[in-house]
């Protein structure tokens, strides 16, 4: 099975390393390694990669490095990588999340095959990471990091007017997403927002708090829309926030995708703004399933459909709390869903961790079959029994299964 640990407890063996490893998705081509100590020589390692055509990793002893401008990258497979591999010990940010902080964006992404691994991005005045479609800055890989308050959404995956150049077949691995104050600092914030992006995985990250204080809903903790097609979201914890997984708008459309092996919590606190867990808006031809939802506020539905565009989905074997809601004309295939879960089923549901505690006669070989469910949340196999099981864990499986990394902090 695949287990999840805090980068602070790797291995020394893997610490070692870790500023030689390229990020997965970036070229084959050799990379010139550049070691960094301070943020000036940060941001003239970044400036001199681009200079040389890119093709550089750029090694980041541990530290805080404050910026006074963004990095700008722009030449192809360029990597920030922290030396030590411990995210927490290397954080790179901006002058404040605010408004009338100097830095806007902590990293702007403009070339192909960027990596980002084992930091903490924070305090932007727009977002944390900027990944600029509209100069076709494909493949870009972000794992291992921690992303925390960011004034508007952390990662960002912005589009042109030609809708044939995009930011397409990106990764996003065993993140943390999150605000420390328990909320965010306004409504128009998020976790990842893709605009036109295709082929992108979403897989095993944390998200927590993303939530508006007043105003209006947050946006998603994951959001595919306008145009985006074909993306795989799954393997998330996601905690606390307005809304959780999105694909489409009104307006907006997404094509394909999937949503599964999710574990999506929403307490019953003071977050003003609590929404669905999983949206379907003009989305056609998506798949939502085996995801695992308990929500204690009183928002009435976990998971929507909507718009007449929105045909040909497939939503089955959730298991959730609350209705699967079906709105302006949305149609497709509904089935396998438990809707009537309660707290006591799950080991830790206020953790986030939605795994069985025990069997349930409802849930345990209760699924169908979809092509293409191959394992649950934690990557052990399905069927474990004689069926699939209903929701994100396959309840049996041969190991002990981990906790979701939703304590993972940066102290």
């Amino acid at each position: 099975m695949v287990r999840v640990f805090s980068a602070d407890r790797m291995g020394n063996v893997v610490r070692a390393c870790a500023a030689l490893l390229v990020c997965a998705g970036a070229s084959v081509h050799a990379q010139t390694t550049i070691s960094v100590s301070t943020a000036s020589q940060l941001q003239s390692a970044v400036q001199s990669a681009n200079s040389a055509g890119g093709n550089r990793i750029i090694s980041v002893a541990d530290g805080t490095y404050t910026l006074s401008d963004t990095l700008y990258v722009n030449a192809p497979n360029i990597s920030i990588v922290g030396a030590s591999g411990n995210r927490a010990s290397v954080i790179i940010q901006g002058t404040g999340m605010s408004s009338s902080a100097s830095v806007g964006t902590v990293i702007r992404v403009a070339g192909t095959g960027f990596g980002l691994r084992y930091v903490t991005l924070q305090k932007s005045k727009y977002h944390l990471i900027q990944i600029v479609g509209e100069e076709n800055a494909d493949s870009p890989t972000i794992r291992d990091c921690i992303l925390r308050d960011a004034y508007e959404q952390m990662v960002k995956v912005s589009v042109g007017s030609d809708p044939g150049v995009t930011a397409d077949g990106g990764l996003v691995e065993n993140c943390l997403f999150e605000y420390t104050a328990g909320i965010g600092p306004q409504y128009y914030i998020g976790g990842i927002d893709a605009h036109g992006a295709k082929n992108w995985t979403v897989r095993g990250n944390t998200f927590r708090n993303i939530a508006s204080p007043s105003g209006s809903v947050a946006e998603f903790a994951v959001h595919f829309w306008n145009n985006s097609a074909n993306n795989t979201v799954e393997k998330n914890v996601i905690i606390d926030c307005d809304r959780g997984i999105g694909f489409g708008l009104e307006t907006r459309p997404n094509t394909g995708g999937v949503i599964r092996n999710n574990m999506i919590y929403h307490s019953a606190n003071s977050h003003p703004f609590a929404d669905s867990a999983i949206a379907l808006s003009e989305s056609a031809n998506s798949k939502v399933y085996n995801n695992s939802v308990y929500q204690a506020n009183s928002f009435p539905w976990a998971i929507e459909y909507r718009f007449s565009s929105t045909s040909g989905i497939e939503v089955s074997n959730n298991l959730v709390n609350k209705q699967i809601v079906a709105r302006d004309g949305a149609t497709g295939t509904i089935s396998n869903n438990v809707t009537n879960a309660a707290s006591s089923w799950f080991v830790n549901a206020a953790a986030g961790d939605l795994h069985l505690a025990a069997t349930q006669s409802s849930v345990v070989d209760k699924g169908k079959t979809i092509s293409g469910l191959t394992d649950d949340f934690d990557g052990e196999a399905r069927p474990a029994g004689t069926g699939i099981d209903i929701g994100a864990d396959e309840f049996g499986g041969s190991a002990v299964k981990p906790n979701p990394p939703t304590n993972v902090r940066a102290e």
